[in-house]
C-alpha cells in the first residue's frame, strides 16, 4: 500500500493489516504503532456513552488502551483486534495486571475477518483508506443502534451523530498539530423499499404505501394513499427509530424498525394512534 507520510504520522494504532488487492490476498502493513493520547481515548468512550451494558470491539487495538479503559473506567466488556502478536500479548498482560482480564481480552486477527456482529460499540483509529474500506462491513454486520467511533477520520457518506473537535498537546508529536476530531455514528436500520402501512382512518381510508430511499442514515421518500402522492418531510432515522411527516399535513409518524416491520404511533393535533407497516406487503 502506498502511504502518505502525513497520514501515517497521524495513525495511533498498531500495525493494522487489511486484505490487499493483489492476487495472493496477503495482508498489507497499514502503518506504524503510535500510542493513542489518553485524553483522546477517554473522549471516544464518552462520546459513545459507553457503559456496563456495552460490548466494545476495538479494530487495531495496539497496547489495548481503549478496551482496557472501557473496562476499568466505564465498566464495559470488550475485545481488541490486533495483528502484532507481541502487542496482543502485552495487552492481555496489562489487562491481567489491572484486574480487567475478565472483561477485556485481545486476539491476533485480521480486522476484516473479525465477526463484529455482537458489538454495541466499535472504535477505530486507522488510516482513512482503511476506515472507508470498513464501511460496508460496519453496515452489514452491526445491529441498528450500535455506535461507531472513529478518531480523526470520518466515514465517507455517513452523517455523524456527534462530532467533537479538541486541541491536544500530545498530538503535536504525532502530527505536528493539536487538532483532534472524534466522529460518533449510530448504525441505522435498513428501511429502503416499499412498505404497506395500516394507518388510522383520519390519515387514509385504506392502506398507505411508503416508498423509502436510504443513503446510510439519510432517508427520503413518498407516501401514496387515497389517490394522492405526498413527499415525506423532516424524515429522520436514528438507529431503529424512524420519524417523518407528510407535506402539507400535520401528522407526525414515529416508529421502531424491526426487520421487515415498523410499528409506532402517528400524532395529529395532540391525538396519537397506532400505525404499522410491512416491507413489501
Amino acid at each position: 500500500m502506498k502511504t502518505l507520510p502525513s497520514l501515517t504520522a497521524l495513525l495511533a494504532v498498531v500495525l493494522i493489516w487489511f486484505p490487499a488487492f493483489a492476487q495472493d490476498k496477503s495482508p498489507v502493513d497499514a502503518g506504524p504503532y503510535v500510542p493513542s493520547p489518553d485524553s483522546a481515548v477517554s473522549a471516544m468512550l464518552r462520546e459513545a456513552d459507553v457503559g456496563p451494558n456495552d460490548y466494545l470491539i476495538d479494530l487495531g487495538s495496539g497496547d489495548g488502551k481503549i478496551v482496557r479503559t472501557a473496562a476499568s473506567v466505564f465498566g464495559a466488556r470488550g475485545m481488541g483486534v490486533e495483528i502484532q502478536e507481541q502487542l496482543v500479548a502485552l495487552s492481555n498482560e496489562l489487562a491481567q495486571k489491572e484486574g480487567t482480564a475478565d472483561r477485556a481480552w485481545f486476539v491476533k486477527q485480521d480486522l476484516f475477518k473479525t465477526d463484529i456482529s455482537q458489538a454495541t460499540v466499535v472504535t477505530m483509529y486507522l488510516l482513512p483508506q482503511t476506515v472507508n474500506m470498513l464501511r460496508e462491513k460496519l453496515l452489514g454486520e452491526l445491529r441498528p443502534g450500535a455506535r461507531v467511533v472513529s478518531h480523526d477520520y470520518g466515514l465517507a457518506g455517513w452523517i455523524p451523530h456527534k462530532t467533537l473537535e479538541m486541541e491536544l498537546e500530545e498530538k503535536v508529536a504525532i502530527s505536528g498539530s493539536k487538532r483532534t476530531v472524534i466522529y460518533m455514528y449510530i448504525v441505522p436500520a435498513k428501511v429502503a423499499g416499499t412498505w404497506s402501512a395500516t394507518v388510522p382512518k383520519s390519515v387514509a381510508s385504506g392502506l398507505l404505501r411508503l416508498e423509502l430511499t436510504q443513503q446510510v442514515s439519510s432517508v427520503t421518500g413518498r407516501a401514496r394513499f387515497d389517490g394522492r402522492s405526498l413527499p415525506l418531510t423532516d424524515a429522520r432515522l436514528l438507529g431503529d427509530s424512524l420519524l417523518f411527516g407528510l407535506a402539507g399535513r400535520d401528522e407526525v409518524f414515529r416508529g421502531k424498525v424491526s426487520g421487515r416491520t415498523i410499528e409506532g404511533t402517528v400524532e395529529s393535533r395532540g391525538v396519537r394512534a397506532p400505525w404499522r407497516a410491512v416491507l413489501g406487503g
